[in-house]
């Protein structure tokens, strides 16, 4: 079953533009063109892209606080343009950065504040303040000022506020931008808390390892369209050719580099440095995976010392994925 469907979305912005001698020119600016996917039921969802492709406009689109222009969108089955306040009930939303919360009041009064809003009963809010302190670690800090927290602990506040009103669905829009690794390490290990308890939720990201250690599959937006949807093992298999493999060849000889070159195959980049009567050869070729295999066999075993893989990564694929042909085709 389907949380969130989105069918053919798209998002034009009208913008003036001031020309030469003062005249005013009509400009449209197109953030979304024709986004398709769907995200399933308890599933973490990662939309990544560069400044500027459509992340954040998805987000404002699915959590109700705008409009498409063309296209049609649903959460938990209600569409975004006609049942906002039924969907609004049900989701909580993050966005990037510490506005919105109350510096001089504690983060308990804080929460009581936002309970309100919500029109949540007393009983419930009693109930609900303790429990989300103690699910994103600040119960020792209740009573706390908040301009006293740190932007990590204040990111967690944050995510506490969403969760009051026991929402299904959570849109968290780049939840660790400029935390320290601490501060994003204690954010991840809660989105993945989330994750576990049930929640369907919609991240997105600039930070590719968060992406490929948290999501189910990703989504990769380029010039507001999707240029790529699958899961992080997925996407790195679309770069096959960035294996590298570095082998340190204890007894060089003649012909060595030329038998490597033949087994990596034509598309085979090889470079060679020396170290202490070793040979240091760095290959990088889409057989990696099966050459380590076939290196030793190849070159003599008593011939070849310590031999690394390094597969590539999310951020390779992305990468490839956003400059590449398929990237060029979006702008």
């Amino acid at each position: 079953m389907n949380t969130i469907t989105v069918e053919e979305l798209q998002r034009t912005y009208a913008i003036e533009q001031r020309g030469f001698l003062g005249l005013h020119r009509p400009r449209t600016i197109e953030a979304l063109r024709g986004v398709t996917f769907t995200v399933g039921s308890g599933e973490l969802f990662g939309l990544v892209g560069p400044n500027g492709a459509g992340k954040t406009t998805i987000v404002r689109i699915l959590s109700t606080l705008l409009l498409p222009t063309q296209g049609k969108a649903t959460v938990l089955g209600y569409d975004v343009a006609t049942d906002a306040k039924r969907i609004r009930r049900r989701i909580g939303i993050l966005f990037g950065g510490e506005r919105g919360l109350y510096g001089r009041v504690s983060a308990w009064q804080n929460l009581r504040y936002f309970a309100n809003l919500y029109a949540l009963p007393t009983s419930v809010s009693s109930r609900r303040i303790p429990e989300v302190l103690g699910l994103v670690g600040l119960e020792d800090r209740a009573g706390d000022r908040v301009d006293t927290f740190s932007r990590g602990m204040k990111q967690r506040l944050h995510i506490a506020r969403c969760l009051l009103h026991e929402p299904e669905v959570l849109f968290l829009d780049e939840p660790t931008i400029g935390l320290d690794p601490t501060g994003a390490r204690e954010i991840r290990d809660l989105v993945a808390k989330l994750r576990a308890l049930g929640h369907t939720i919609l991240l997105t990201t600039h930070y590719m390892h968060e992406a490929d250690i948290l999501c189910d599959r990703v989504g990769i937006i380029n010039h507001g369209q999707l240029v790529e949807l699958a899961t992080p093992a997925e996407l790195r298999l679309r770069v096959p050719d960035l294996y590298v493999i570095e082998i340190d060849i204890l007894e060089p000889s003649p012909g060595q580099l030329d038998e490597l070159r033949r087994l990596g195959g034509p598309d085979c980049a090889l470079t060679v440095r020396d170290a202490d009567g070793h040979q240091i050869v760095r290959m990088q070729s889409e057989r990696g995976p099966a050459l380590v295999g076939e290196i030793p066999n190849a070159l003599g075993r008593n011939r070849v010392g310590l031999i690394t893989l390094r597969e590539p990564t999310l951020e390779d694929a992305y990468i490839r994925l956003v400059s590449g042909p398929a990237g060029a085709e979006a702008q």
